[in-house]
């Protein structure tokens, strides 16, 4: 098995070829099932639901409220709206492993 992990940051070409490597199958193989995976949890968020993976982590929606905020290059107070974000919370196993 290659490895394709860097020092910094693992980018989803290098995370296709090491789902590829890993589990046998081709480049193509890996990336369509990346695409339907990405697409499986985005279309649960969206839903208001969440995705938990056990030993791994859970995918939840979370709300930010509006709050003021400024603008860094003038210092002018702005108006921040409130917005729905994807949160991601480590599970124990996965935690005990860094």
């Amino acid at each position: 098995m290659k490895k394709h992990f860097k020092n910094t940051s693992m980018n989803k070409a290098e995370l296709i070829a090491h789902l590829a490597d890993d589990a046998g199958i081709t480049k193509t193989q890996a990336n369509a099932t990346l695409d339907s995976f990405i697409d499986a949890v985005t279309k649960t968020l969206k839903k208001g639901d969440k995705v938990t993976l056990v030993g791994f982590g859970t995918f939840s929606v979370s709300k930010r409220a509006a709050r003021t905020g400024r603008n860094p290059q003038t210092g002018e107070t702005i108006k921040i709206k409130a917005k729905k974000v994807a949160k991601f919370k480590a599970g124990k196993e996965l935690s005990g492993k860094l």
